[in-house]
Order: structure tokens, then sequence, then C-alpha cells
């Protein structure tokens, strides 16, 4: 089998180009390289090089060789510096799964910032998933997935990143505009513009209309936020968001925010991960650096 000392002595010969020099290069004695030489001619069962007075001249099995480690070498001298720069948290890929627009939005308004202060770490952005954002993050495909659900699995952590107001929003004009809060019963006589995502994962659903028994006259999905918000605007439903994304989306819109309930409906945003990389030292300061910029822009 060749091995990483083989090639070394391979592309050692070739660029000095006698025993001497190369011996020198690997910090070897002249006997000492000599013997690898023989050892390794023996082991291949051909000849690598030829003698030409003092130089040595790679035969034909040599230079495919020489031509192996030219290409092999660089790459393994790679390598072992990414490994190092993965122990010091200083590079590193980073492969983010986003199971909501929320969760989208959001990390939009951080990721700069992680990217400014890691510029050793590749960012990749997984919106959408063959099966679920835990099955990807369960099968490597992901590393980290920011996500509404905590669901407990075996070997999966979970960080909280934020806890949020969801709020209702309605044109100025709309019959529910000048509430205080909204009910269920109130709502279930509205068209509820939502994005499209299973029924079940939709907490103004599940925490706060089917705990009433109760369902929205009629519900439509929209795949934009910008769409959803101007037919908000525009009277043709109402829509439910993050207090802190209903802030920064609505400016100008001038769309109404009600609370949601007598005690409002909050919601957390978690980051999973494999417990295994918890330690990972630029998954660590993504995680803090969220936590950190979600407290800012969420209050």
């Amino acid at each position: 089998m060749i091995e990483h000392s083989h090639l070394k002595i391979i592309q050692a010969l070739h660029t000095n180009g006698t025993l001497t020099e190369a011996a020198n290069a690997l910090c070897l004695s002249q006997p000492a390289l000599s013997h690898q030489i023989s050892y390794l001619e023996k082991k291949l069962g051909v000849a690598l090089w030829e003698r030409e007075g003092r130089s040595l001249r790679l035969t034909q099995a040599g230079k495919l060789l020489l031509e192996a480690a030219n290409q092999v070498l660089p790459v393994l001298a790679q390598t072992e510096k990414t490994l190092e720069a993965y122990g010091e948290g200083r590079q590193g890929i980073l492969r983010i799964g986003v199971e909501c627009y929320p969760c989208f939005e959001w990390l939009t308004g951080m990721i700069g910032q992680y990217m400014r202060q890691m510029p050793g770490i590749d960012v990749d952005i997984v919106q959408k998933f063959q099966f679920s954002g835990l099955e990807g993050l369960l099968n490597h495909h992901i590393d980290v997935l920011i996500t509404p659900d905590l669901v407990k699995k075996d070997n999966i952590a979970y960080e909280t990143l934020a806890e949020y107001q969801l709020v209702l929003l309605a044109a100025p004009d709309h019959p529910l505009a000048d509430l205080p809060l909204i009910t269920p019963e109130l709502l279930s006589k509205e068209t509820l513009l939502t994005f499209p995502v299973p029924l079940e994962r939709l907490d103004i659903l599940t925490h706060f209309l089917t705990p009433a028994h109760l369902e929205p006259n009629k519900l439509k999905q929209i795949e934009s936020l910008e769409i959803m918000l101007q037919m908000t605007a525009l009277n043709r439903g109402v829509c439910v968001l993050p207090e802190w994304l209903a802030d920064i989306k609505n400016k100008d819109l001038n769309l109404k925010k009600i609370q949601i309930g007598e005690q409002g409906l909050f919601q957390k945003l978690y980051l999973a991960l494999r417990e295994a990389d918890q330690a990972i030292p630029y998954i660590h300061f993504f995680i803090t650096l969220g936590q950190q910029c979600t407290g800012k822009s969420f209050t």
C-alpha cells in the first residue's frame, strides 16, 4: 500500500535531484533514505528511478507515482491545515436548516454579522428538506436547525434563541382593528392568511382556535410574506406574525397589531443540534451571537 511518506520521498527526489539533497530536505540520513527507497521498490515490485551519474532519473513508474504525489500531497496538506483550524474554531462549514418563514427572517437579521466575525466559516442555508428538518439534522445533512418546534430525540440538544409574542395583523379600517384583543370566536369569522405549512404546525390553530373547537371561516396559504401583508392591508384577510417581525415589516403599511387572547400567544424559537457538536467553537459562537442579536431585535 502506498503511504504518505512514500509520496513525500518521490516528490523530494524529483525536486532535489540527488539522494543527498533529498535526504536533507526530508530530515533523514542518506542511508535511511536509501533503505526506504529500496523497501518501497521491493514492496511495489517495480523500479521507480535509475541513476545517471550522481543524479536520479525517474522511471515511467516513478513518474506515475510522482503525478499521484503532486495531486495528493497538496490536498492532504490543506486538509491538515483545515482540521487544525477546525480545532481552533477558525474554519469550518456551518450548514443551517431553516424550518419556518419567521425562522428565515430571524436568520437574515443576524447571519451577516456572524459571517463578518467568522470569515473562515463557510455557510450554507437549507430551507427545503426531503422529509423534515430534524431528520436532516439526524442524517448529517445539516449541522443546526432553526425551528419553532421542540421535538425530543436521542442525541439532539436544543438551545432557546428567543421568546416572542404572536400578534394578529389587520388593516386600519378592519372591524377588528380597534379591539384590544382577539377572541377565538371573532377570529373564526375571518379569512386567515398563513404560510404554506401543515396545519398542525400553525400555532394560531393548535394553541388558540382548535382548543376552542373553532376554525377560520377561510384559510388561505400565501408563499410570500410581502404579498400576505399587502393582502392584509387590502382587507383580503388577517394574518398572524411574531411581533418582532410585524414591527419590521409594518413600517409602511400601518397595519394594526392586536393581542391574541387575554394572556397573549407566545412562542419560542429554538436551535437544534447534535449533542456531539455542542463543543464545536463556531457552532457555539453562532448560538451565542444569535441569542445576543435576538435580545436586541426582539424587544
